[in-house]
Parts: C-alpha cells; sequence; structure tokens
C-alpha cells in the first residue's frame, strides 16, 4: 500500500492528512499552537511551534501504518506570515502572520508613493496591509539589528519544507501572495526586492507546487520510520492547496471558502488583472493562475458572537433560533470586518459594525445579521471578479462554515449562483496529499488528479424569490461602508 501525506499549516492549528492510493482518508490529526498579539493589531506566532506541533501530529499520524510505504509529503500554509532566518539558519523573531495590521504605513507607501500601477507592473497586485513585502519595510524601519540579520526569507509552510529537507524553497502560489514575485513571469521581481532592501539571494528558490523540491532528511527519517526516498514537494498556499482538493484548476472554475477568513478563488489558464481593483491576481497549485478576493474574517465572526458576546458554543441552538421567513427580510446589517479587511476595500482601519438595531431587535436578527454579512462581503468580490468577464454560475464551498445549512443557503442565495458541497473536504491538506502524489509520480497531472478525486455530496441551489430580497438588502449594504469610511480613520 502506498500512503501520502498532506498537511494544512493553518493559523490556529496544523493538521495532517494520511491518505492512502486509493485515495481514502485513513487518519486525520490535528495540533493546535498558541498566536500572540503583543499589541492592538499585532498578529505573531513562534515558527517553532509549527515544527514541535507538525513533528508530535506526524508521529501519531503514522503510528501502526507502515511509515516506510509513505511516498510523498505536501504541505500548505497560512499565506503572507514573514519567517527569517539568520546565518546559522535560526529563527530571528516570530513570525509576523496574514491577518497582523502593524503594516499600515508601509502600505501606504507602496500604494501611493511606489504607485499602484507600478506595483501591478512589478507583481501583479498592489499592495495589502497582511502582504510579506511591507511587512519587510516594518522591519527595515522598526527592527534594524534583526533586518540586518536576515540571510533568509521564506513563508511559513516553507519553514517546515526546510526543516524537512534542507531546503530553502517556495512555490508560486504561495510566493505570489508577497508582493515580491513577478507573478506573470513567474520570477522574483528585481524592482519590488530593490524597494524592500533585499536581496535575490535571501529568497527561497522557486518550484511549481507539484514539484519535489528533494527528500527527507536522513536523520529525520530514521526518527519517524519513513523512507529515505520519501519525495517532499513545494505545497502550496493554503487557498491554492483547498481548490486543488475541490477540483478547482483549468479556465473559469470557483471555489468558496468559509474559513477564518473567506476567500472567492477563480482558476484561469492565463494570467489577468488590474491595478485599480483590490483583487489578488496569483499563481495557481496547477501550473497556471487565479483571481482571488479575500476577507479576514468568516467564520471566525460567527465564532466571535457566538463565544465572546453570547457566550455560547452550541452554535446549533443559534442557527435553529433563525426563523425562515426571516431571510431577505432582516432589518440588521453587520460588517464583518473584525480584523480590518482586505478585498475589496484594502483598509486596516475598518471595525465591525451593527446597524439597524431597534427596541425589538431580537437575538437571533444580530446572529442572522453576522451571517449574511460575511455573505455580502463574500460578493463583493465575486461582483468584481465578474467585471473581469467570469461567468461564474456555481462554485464549490468548502470551509468550517460551510457546514452550516442554513448558511450555505444564505449564501447561495446572496450571490445567486448553485453552491456544490464535495464529499471530502479537508481543505489544503487533502489538496497537497493530491500534489504529492503527482511530485511522486503517482499520477499524471494536477488537473488529471483533483477531477478523479473531487465528487459532489450535496448542491444548494438559490430560490428566485429569496435572491430577488438579498439583491434588495446588498444594495443597502454596500451604502454602509461609504458612509464610515472616514469616521473609522478619526476613531484611531
Amino acid at each position: 500500500m502506498k500512503y501520502y501525506i498532506g498537511v494544512d499549516l493553518g493559523t490556529s492549528s496544523v493538521k495532517l492528512l494520511l491518505v492512502s492510493e486509493q485515495k481514502e482518508i485513513v487518519r486525520s490529526i490535528s495540533r493546535t499552537y498558541p498566536i500572540y498579539y503583543p499589541k492592538s493589531g499585532y498578529s505573531e506566532q513562534n515558527p517553532e511551534d509549527w515544527w514541535n506541533a507538525f513533528l508530535d501530529g506526524i508521529k501519531e499520524l503514522l503510528c501502526g501504518i507502515p511509515a516506510n510505504e509513505v511516498r510523498a509529503i505536501g504541505v500548505a500554509g497560512q499565506m503572507h506570515g514573514l519567517v527569517i532566518l539568520d546565518e546559522r539558519d535560526a529563527v530571528i523573531r516570530p513570525a509576523i502572520l496574514w491577518n497582523d495590521g502593524r503594516t499600515e504605513k508601509e502600505t501606504a507607501y507602496l500604494n501611493e508613493v511606489i504607485g499602484k500601477n507600478k506595483l501591478f507592473a512589478y507583481t501583479g497586485n498592489i499592495a495589502f496591509a497582511g502582504f510579506t513585502a511591507p511587512k519587510i519595510l516594518w522591519l527595515r524601519e522598526n527592527e534594524p539589528k534583526n533586518f540586518e540579520k536576515i540571510k533568509k526569507i521564506m513563508l511559513p509552510k516553507d519553514y517546515i519544507n526546510y526543516l524537512l529537507t534542507g531546503v530553502h524553497c517556495t512555490d508560486y502560489s504561495d510566493a505570489a501572495g508577497m508582493l515580491l514575485l513577478d507573478v506573470k513571469n513567474k520570477c522574483w521581481s528585481k524592482e519590488m526586492l530593490d524597494i524592500c532592501g533585499v536581496s535575490e539571494r535571501q529568497m527561497p528558490k522557486l518550484f511549481e507546487s507539484f514539484e519535489r523540491v528533494g527528500y527527507i532528511r536522513k536523520e529525520l527519517a530514521d526518527e519517524l520510520g519513513i523512507s529515505r526516498d520519501t519525495v517532499v514537494v513545494a505545497g502550496a498556499g493554503d487557498n491554492a492547496g483547498a481548490a486543488i482538493g475541490t477540483a478547482t484548476v483549468g479556465e473559469g472554475k470557483c471555489n468558496i471558502s468559509l474559513g477564518t477568513s473567506g476567500t472567492v478563488f477563480v482558476s484561469s489558464d492565463s494570467f489577468s488583472g488590474d491595478a485599480a481593483q483590490a483583487i489578488h491576481a496569483f499563481c495557481h497549485a496547477d501550473g497556471g493562475y487565479h483571481l482571488m478576493g479575500c476577507i479576514l474574517s468568516a467564520a471566525s465572526c460567527n465564532q466571535w458572537f457566538c463565544d465572546e458576546i453570547l457566550s455560547t458554543k452550541d452554535y446549533k441552538a443559534e442557527e435553529m433560533a433563525v426563523k425562515a421567513e426571516k431571510l431577505g427580510k432582516n432589518e440588521v446589517f453587520f460588517l464583518p470586518y473584525l480584523m480590518g479587511e482586505r478585498s475589496p476595500i484594502n483598509d486596516v482601519n475598518a471595525t465591525g459594525l451593527f446597524i439597524g438595531l431597534r427596541p425589538n431587535t431580537a437575538r437571533a436578527d444580530m446572529y442572522q445579521a453576522v451571517l449574511e454579512g460575511v455573505a455580502f462581503a463574500i460578493k463583493d468580490n465575486l461582483e468584481i471578479i465578474k467585471a473581469f468577464g467570469v461567468d461564474v454560475k456555481a462554485s464549490c464551498l468548502c470551509g468550517g462554515g460551510a457546514k452550516s445549512k442554513l448558511w450555505r443557503e444564505i449564501l447561495a442565495n446572496v450571490l445567486d449562483i448553485e453552491l456544490n458541497i464535495p464529499v471530502t473536504e479537508q481543505g489544503p491538506g487533502y489538496g497537497c496529499a493530491i500534489l504529492a502524489m503527482v511530485g511522486a509520480g503517482d499520477l499524471a497531472s494536477v488537473r488529471d488528479a483533483a477531477e478523479q478525486f473531487f465528487a459532489i455530496k450535496e448542491t444548494v441551489s438559490p430560490d428566485k424569490a429569496l435572491t430577488a430580497l438579498y439583491a434588495d438588502r446588498y444594495e443597502k449594504y454596500r451604502r454602509i461602508y461609504p458612509a464610515v469610511k472616514n469616521l473609522y480613520k478619526n476613531m484611531k
């Protein structure tokens, strides 16, 4: 029996999957690690915590399994995080994460002084506070001693791959989110490296997601009982990895994810983008490209409202309290900007906001507004992607939020598209197990493999009457942020 390991290095935990050559998930293991918030708006993690959690998890994953039959490993990871190593390959400081908001000044400098048109010419994207390049500029300005120590710059999952293989590497899908890669031409942008004051020598070697970067290190292979011939592929950014697992490959396929953050991911065979729009144009793990909109808070809004405001873990009970006749008719609106917002408004000062509260507003109305607010924010991104000429009639839906029947119904009617729920929803880790199979030479191509692995469990279709109601609500929702935008700045 051949086995493949797919890994999802997430923001709150690492999830490891053991997948057989019959495409079955044999075992799933997860390990958590802490997030640190040293200041308001800051978000950091220790890379050593990732590795320790990964190592502990993989030992349990392989318990009772003939480990020497593991053929390959693929790792997906949270994107944009800044990991820096010194000349001894030791971590210099905690990683600055994707949802860290400290780089408002640096992001404004890139977009307004360097200019969005130049950034787009150099990279195919504009600057967002979560991207890696603004973090490097912040580090150079605020921690010059740490900046001077940098020997290697990498992303979170690349740190795991380095410890697995000893190779400083990254893949195109993850590198595209750094604002340091010329996405269209798939090479490091000399202009952006110069702007950030770093050199190509400090950057990892670039690979396609399905390419092997090396083999597991001898001492680690011996410790785990894995063959020294076990292949390690470059892996992918988490959204590209999840897209592989949902067969979102080739031209015009769409995947929507309701995880901690929320994404709209549309695959393409060719590069496209626009400096005027806050939509990402990235490389895809299938060797092509994709457009992506990302909201920073999606399922995390639901968790926040239930855990912190309602003091409950019974999400199902909150969902059951929402009456079907209230869908599309809720007077309460919610802006889901708990961590600021990325696409499409690109505003680190934005915060969450309820509007429309009255004496008769019920707990269920506010809960419904949270789910609807996230759906409206997803629609903001889908509408811009459609403006690129992409005709999205259906999408796969994955992520923790997709488990909610109510949220699925709301989203299908807000977006007015069919939503396909996959049989196997294991996200980026499952996608990277597929990449591992291709890298090991056991599958011919990513696209063929993804289609073989993907099956639909359920399709949620929009209702015409409800879609019309939500179209009206969305037009009202769209007017809220422009009305309070300047207020956000003055409330700092």
